[in-house]
């Protein structure tokens, strides 16, 4: 019993002592390792050209590849077999992708958002969940603030599979004024005044140029629109002036802009 107690330390534990501090050691110099090449990738002058989120996820997925390699490889050191390790890793896969498929897919469309950029952070867009000013684009939700300052994030997920229309990515931008005459006003001096509105804004740009013209026939009412053009960061103030402007200035030309209202003839038979 003795002999046998001796030959088990010997060769099992003694064994296993050696492995356990091979592995301790690997441990402990690869992830300095890894924390120092990985510390230096991401000051590296190529990352910095990339967009700041793209870089960002390029570190993050290599600083886990890396430190996951220095465990399998500690793991397999201690004497535990390559294919039970690779076994155990895709079984906790399976079951983490299961638990976190909406996360999943959030990252999935950040990724996807991050390399064909649809849009930047400073991009005023729209979605079917909102719009407004890109803020921020992160791994799971991309945050926008609206025009009356509210922040609003919104899942990855719903916008890569969504249509989302970015106003920023062109540098001009077109507004359309709509407003409506009475049927028995002066249609070509109601051109002239929206004209006029547009020439003293400004903020409206000569080409393309501004245009004013009859867009609808509605039932108490003559529809008109002046349409213009615009740097794309003077678009709400250009449109908020306009639609004061057109408004005064139709008034104090003598045009009348009617209301909705039904005439009632009353037969006394």
């Amino acid at each position: 019993m003795l002999d046998w107690l001796i030959n088990f330390v010997n060769v099992y534990l003694v064994d296993f002592a050696v492995k356990l501090i091979v592995a301790a050691l690997l441990l402990l110099i690869g992830l300095k390792l890894v924390k120092f090449l990985v510390g230096k990738i991401a000051k590296g002058k190529w990352l910095g050209k990339l967009d700041s989120n793209v870089g960002s996820l390029i570190v993050s997925a290599l600083r886990l590849v890396l430190n996951a390699l220095i465990i399998i490889i500690a793991v397999e050191i201690l004497g535990v077999p390559s294919a039970t390790i690779i076994a155990a890793i895709g079984s906790c896969g399976l079951a983490i992708g299961l638990a976190l498929q909406g996360g999943l897919s959030n990252i999935a469309g950040g990724v996807m958002i991050l390399i064909f950029k649809p849009f930047h952070i400073g991009d005023y867009v729209v979605t079917p969940a909102g719009e407004g000013t890109v803020e921020d684009i992160g791994l799971f939700y991309t945050k926008l603030v609206t025009v009356d300052s509210r922040s609003v994030n919104i899942p990855n997920s719903v916008l890569s599979s969504s249509t989302v229309t970015n106003l920023s990515s062109k540098p001009i931008r077109g507004i359309d004024i709509d407003v409506s005459i009475s049927y028995s006003s002066d249609i070509e001096e109601a051109k002239k005044v929206l004209l006029k509105c547009a020439e003293n804004c400004a903020l409206v740009i000569d080409y393309p140029a501004p245009m004013a013209f009859v867009s609808s026939h509605k039932d108490s009412a003559i529809g008109m629109t002046l349409r213009v053009c615009v740097e794309s960061a003077n678009y709400w103030p250009a449109r908020f002036e306009l639609l004061q402007t057109t408004v005064e200035d139709l008034k104090a030309a003598g045009i009348e802009i009617p209301f909705p209202q039904v005439d009632v003839h009353i037969d006394k038979e």
